[in-house]
């Protein structure tokens, strides 16, 4: 069967083809999914036309007829009203007792409304971000201009920048604007261990950083206390946020770690655990690689390609999003633009990621609280 959708010039539009039901007078066709839109555009009374073919091998298949429906007819789903005769014009036209070649049941007919991000965020869900900065010393001192991690007075080094793109369009989902920045790789006073897990602003009790404003202020100021170091290592940030995923069980939270690096990871094997086990849980993971390396792990943790594994065990999901940041530096010095560019990508698988996690342990979206009305200002109802 070949269903088409009319529109508004007379013309029809293939919407769907089933597959082919092979030897047998009476098929029966396996249930499909179509958007609304694809079907009727919305239009619940919009015609629909259906052609039935008899299939042949060598592509030239037998017409046996059609019939016309819509949507509203079909949600009255298994009824009388949904057997339709399927006619051959030209047979109608040349036999005088020809009344059909057949006829089609509906057998079942269910609406799925597709919920959005957008929903869940109105709902109340919370979208909570963790920055975790890589103070490794392969990104140059910070006192040289060559660095990554320069201080230059007159503009932002790659790290803020990559930051300042990403998070000022992430401050938006987050409900209280509050962020914990972590370090890794660094020597950290007074003792010098190295850490791969420490919080920029100095308190590992509350690493929380108002804004993005105060993410870069904390960055700013722990590059003036450590000391670069290494190895690379990502597995203790993502275990870090993923302690805190582990805790919420009710689909009323999602987190977010975003990951700024110049590259080569020292502990692939653990990070690549750390994100299989975390893509079972509400946690998704965006890695910006900053300066000229070469990415190829991240484009295997990305795992577009490839669904990751770890110890013969497959990511539930993907969870991680790789950008190199180079890709956005704007060759006509268009900061603005090539940043807007850069959040755009970075930030585009995170809404499917989030839908992934939230639909397959069937969480809906709270119910959005009612428009709010400034006080003092009457309802007005018309009588």
């Amino acid at each position: 069967m070949v269903f088409y959708r009319s529109n508004e010039d007379g013309t029809f539009t293939i919407c769907h083809k089933t597959e082919v039901v092979k030897n047998t007078l009476n098929p029966v066709w396996q249930a499909f999914k179509i958007s609304v839109r694809a079907l009727c555009n919305g239009d619940y009374d919009r015609t629909i036309k259906v052609e039935v073919y008899d299939w042949e091998r060598d592509g030239s298949h037998d017409f046996i007829g059609e019939f016309t429906t819509s949507y509203r007819e079909l949600s009255r789903g298994q009824s009388q009203f949904n057997v339709y005769e399927v006619v051959n014009p030209k047979k109608k036209g040349k036999k005088k007792k020809y009344l059909n070649s057949g006829t089609v049941t509906l057998l079942s007919f269910a609406v799925e409304t597709e919920v959005t991000f957008l929903d869940y965020i109105k709902g109340g869900t919370q979208i909570n971000f963790t920055v975790a900065i890589d103070f490794t010393a392969s990104n140059g001192n910070p006192a040289q201009p060559t660095s990554l991690h320069y201080m230059n007075p007159y503009q932002l080094n790659a790290y803020a920048m990559a930051l300042k793109a990403v998070g000022e369009i992430i401050q938006d989902y987050d409900s209280d604007k509050m962020f914990p920045a972590l370090g890794f790789g660094a020597k950290l006073p007074p003792d010098w261990r190295v850490s791969h897990e420490f919080a920029l602003n100095g308190s590992a009790q509350n690493p929380y950083c108002n804004g993005i404003e105060g993410v870069m202020e904390a960055y700013y100021q722990s590059l003036k206390s450590v000391h670069l170091y290494g190895p690379t290592n990502f597995a203790p940030v993502i275990n870090h946020v993923a302690r805190y995923a582990a805790s919420v069980k009710d689909g009323s939270q999602y987190f977010v770690l975003l990951i700024i690096t110049d590259g080569v990871i020292s502990d692939m094997a653990q990070t690549k655990e750390s994100i299989v086990n975390a893509s079972s849980l509400p946690m998704s993971i965006i890695i910006v690689g900053v300066g000229p390396a070469e990415f190829d792990a991240m484009v295997e943790l990305d795992g577009d390609e490839v669904r990751l594994s770890s110890r013969g065990r497959y990511a539930e999901r993907d969870i991680v999003q790789f950008v190199p940041f180079r890709d956005y530096i704007d060759r006509s010095g268009n900061h603005i633009l090539s940043m807007a560019r850069l959040a755009k990508d970075v930030l585009a698988e995170i809404p499917d990621q989030f839908l992934s996690y939230m639909k397959a342990r069937g969480f809906k979206p709270p119910p959005a609280p009612p428009p709010y009305t400034p006080p003092g200002i009457p309802l007005q109802t018309q009588i």
